[in-house]
């Protein structure tokens, strides 16, 4: 079936926006824009435009285009690798009453995050990552209700990480890579948090007396290169866990011993203020002496062995 005469206008608009990068050469008018590709245009059965995916589009100079923002049928809209794509999210993107995926990353877009976003209450996964976003993160992503995934590595975001941000079970936040302070919301350490990197910001206090437990269900935590400060000693880490990273912070007492039940395929507690010997047994023979590196006064293997004053 032809694609809809409004959202062939609409998709022309952008190729337009663009400057008419030379990947987009088979966006012509009279032609069926279901068919167009490469990029991928999808669309539904009655010629609807329901996704859309733009990558690597050569000499692009432009800022987003505001023409994406009249695909009213859209779904799914991902754009990667497009360097010279710049300036805000448009206004127009509010239109987007029925899109459950967005999925922008390796742009330079700029300016906040914007709130208009919560009003779009279909959404399921916002990406809007390695690029300039600046500012907070807003509250009011938290009205989303079916919000799982949220991931905004790679910007320049700072002040505090609202509560609340996500609903539904396997959740993922990623906000690695920006300039975040504050203490970590209580509610990333429900049951239903499967991926939570927070890695390379500014965070301080101590999240273990709510993110860690045998009977959570995380599957990779990433807090390294921050402030936190708290005694792992007798911390319980979560037997699903198989990424953990708390290097580059301010941790101290002893590697707890729960960490030997845990088949990790990453671990990293180096750069903090760890002593004493090292748990023996079971999974901790997987980890090499790199993982322990620069701490007070760690020993026993994989580090050489404890002397008098040096082990528990």
């Amino acid at each position: 079936m032809d694609c809809d005469g409004d959202d062939r206008a609409a998709l022309l608009r952008v190729k337009a926006q663009l400057g008419d990068p030379v990947q987009l050469s088979a966006w012509l008018p009279a032609t069926n824009c279901c068919a167009w590709e490469p990029p991928a245009v999808f669309c539904s059965a009655a010629g609807r435009v329901t996704g859309l995916a733009l990558s690597s589009l050569d000499g692009v100079r432009a800022p987003v285009p505001p023409a994406l923002g009249e695909l009213p049928e859209l779904v799914i809209l991902q754009v990667q690798s497009v360097r010279g794509l710049s300036g805000p999210i448009p206004p127009s993107f509010a239109n987007l009453t029925r899109l459950e995926d967005l999925n922008i990353a390796g742009t330079s877009i700029s300016g906040p995050v914007p709130d208009f976003l919560a009003g779009i209450t279909t959404l399921r996964t916002i990406v809007i990552a390695d690029g300039k976003l600046a500012g907070p993160i807003p509250g009011s992503l938290a009205r989303l209700p079916d919000l799982r995934y949220l991931d905004l590595s790679g910007n320049m975001l700072t002040g505090a990480i609202p509560p609340g941000l996500l609903h539904g079970s396997f959740r993922f936040l990623i906000l690695a890579n920006n300039r975040l302070t504050g203490e970590i919301p209580a509610d990333l350490g429900d049951d239903d948090v499967d991926t939570l990197d927070l890695s390379r910001n500014g965070l301080t206090g101590d999240p273990s007396l709510f993110l860690f437990g045998i009977a959570k269900r995380a599957a990779k935590i990433d807090l390294s290169w921050n402030e936190l400060e708290f005694d792992m000693t007798g911390v319980s880490f979560p037997h699903h866990l198989r990424f953990l990273d708390l290097s580059h912070n301010r941790i101290n007492g002893s590697v707890a011993k729960s960490l030997r039940d845990l088949r990790l395929d990453h671990f990293d507690v180096s750069y903090n203020g760890l002593c004493g010997e090292i748990p023996a047994g079971r999974f901790m023979e997987l980890h090499g002496a790199e993982c322990y590196g620069h701490n007070r006064c760690l020993c026993g293997t994989p580090l050489p062995p404890c002397t008098a004053g040096t082990g528990l």
